[in-house]
């Protein structure tokens, strides 16, 4: 996993910080996303808080998969189970899970169907210590998230760590490789 800082948006918060990150393989991108920290000290209503998490990520998958009708509904649930997994608290989720298929036609039309898969959503992370949340678990978790959409399998257990096995969970197939036209 590849992770850098990039700009945050401006005008949604006070203090705002943001992360980019990639699941890689070698020089195959298997899934994207970014998170952002959104911190107001005055609090904001619909936050029931004063701090807020906003994340996009996406990843190719095999165009058989968006026909599962429970695609979406497992695709959410690797978000909250990935919070749950960490033994984190949060409040006011929401979001959507899209699936956007894409037919290539004339110049394009020797590449094969493509399908991704995408998650928005943002939560509120219940503050503990101090009034601050565990940045640093809701980032983990958030890393977990991005690995189960690339494809890849959930990481194994370590005692204390706030994580949980893989059983019964289900992960998507790797992606292909990148289509020439």
């Amino acid at each position: 996993m590849e992770i850098d800082p990039t700009r945050p948006p401006q005008r949604l918060a006070p203090y705002a910080y943001a992360l980019e990150a990639a699941v890689v393989d070698g020089e195959e991108d298997l899934a994207d996303g970014r998170l952002v920290l959104l911190h107001d000290p005055d609090g904001h209503e619909a936050w029931k808080g004063t701090f807020r998490l906003v994340t996009l990520v996406r990843a190719e998958l095999e165009p058989e998969m968006a026909a599962d009708p429970l695609l979406p509904e497992v695709c959410w649930s690797w978000l909250t189970g990935a919070l749950e997994a960490r033994g984190l608290s949060y409040g006011e989720s929401s979001g959507t899970v899209t699936m956007a298929g894409s037919h290539y036609f004339g110049g394009l039309a020797e590449r094969r169907p493509a399908t991704q898969i995408e998650i928005r959503a943002s939560w509120t992370p219940r503050e503990g210590l101090g009034g601050v949340p565990d940045t640093g678990a809701h980032l983990a978790a958030w890393c977990d998230l991005l690995c189960q959409i690339a494809g890849l399998p959930p990481a194994p257990v370590e005692p204390g760590a706030g994580t949980v096995s893989g059983a019964g969970v289900v992960s998507l197939p790797q992606r292909r490789g990148p289509q020439q036209p």
